[in-house]
């Protein structure tokens, strides 16, 4: 299938690597080409002085030091689309994003269900500039995020809320060139981004969003809005944010807002669309029969 303002061959380059280097080894990778990332203009990182370096762990392509934002549509074909819509938020601790895991490919597979999904390259704490002492840093503790463990920030999220923000209102004023419904315009984000998908709902003043999709994120009790979205959750019960936690979930259910939680046998941290033989493959199917279900596929509702 074709998609409209898509990944490049550049990006599928990246995706035929994933067969390649399937460990935990961090190789350092050519910055592919994003001839479609759209800037967002909010600005950069105080402190920043190394440039956006990428680097492929696990087969999948990550980029750091991020300080520029950019969002990247990809549209489903014209007689394909639906009107919904999805900001797709990667993960990687606030210090890298996933984005071929968690963004591209999650993207591309809301785009051939007939949604159209926006990948949002947020921007990222610094880290070193070696790619060695990279390497190093990412065996220190770090800080948990705030988001949707409920703890106050342990740093300032000030800069992903802005991002996210801008992204949402770009949606909103293309829409009808992208063919998108804002009424069902919702937010997916993956561990740290599943943790910026709930910050949004608990601490933006602009945005509206009609649906949010935390994928193995924090499970903390939250404060929860009056008018807070449906949710749809999902973690494994050997992934390391779970530890027996249902916080988040008991915080919508005891709200009285719609929430459905999908806690699978094995999945790990980090699956994305899916690893092999694992119980939480089927997560995606699941997630896009909630939102039909929901009507979110369906024009006009309420």
């Amino acid at each position: 299938m074709k998609l409209r303002q898509t990944a490049s061959s550049a990006f599928l380059f990246v995706f035929a690597a994933s067969v390649m280097a399937q460990d935990g080894t961090i190789y350092p990778l050519e910055a592919p080409a994003e001839p479609n990332a759209i800037a967002l203009g909010t600005g950069g990182v105080d402190g920043q002085t190394a440039p956006e370096t990428w680097f492929r762990q696990w087969g999948d392509p990550m980029a750091r030091n991020i300080s520029d934002a950019t969002l990247t549509p990809f549209l489903p074909q014209p007689g394909k689309a639906n009107g919904a819509a999805v900001i797709v938020a990667p993960g990687g601790g606030f210090r890298w994003l996933s984005l071929g895991n968690e963004g591209w490919e999650v993207a591309t597979a809301l785009a051939e269900r007939g949604i159209a999904a926006f990948v949002l390259k947020y921007r990222l704490q610094p880290t070193p500039e070696s790619l060695d002492e990279f390497k190093e840093s990412m065996n220190r503790p770090m800080a948990a995020p705030s988001g949707s463990s409920g703890a106050r920030p342990r740093w300032d999220m000030s800069n992903q809320l802005e991002d996210a923000e801008a992204a949402y209102a770009m949606i909103v004023e293309r829409a009808e060139e992208w063919g998108v419904d804002t009424k069902r315009l919702g937010m997916m984000g993956f561990s740290a981004g599943a943790g910026l998908t709930m910050h949004c709902t608990l601490n933006s003043e602009s945005m509206d969003l009609a649906f949010i999709a935390p994928i193995y994120g924090g499970m903390g009790p939250v404060t929860v809005p009056e008018d807070a979205p449906p949710m749809f959750s999902v973690i494994a019960s050997d992934d390391f944010l779970f530890r027996g936690q249902f916080g988040v979930i008991e915080s919508w259910f005891e709200a009285g807002r719609p929430v459905e939680f999908h806690l699978y046998q094995n999945g790990g941290h980090g699956f994305g669309l899916g690893n092999p033989n694992r119980t939480s493959n089927r997560w995606f199917d699941a997630f896009t029969h909630w939102l039909e279900v929901n009507r979110f596929l369906a024009a006009g509702r309420k």
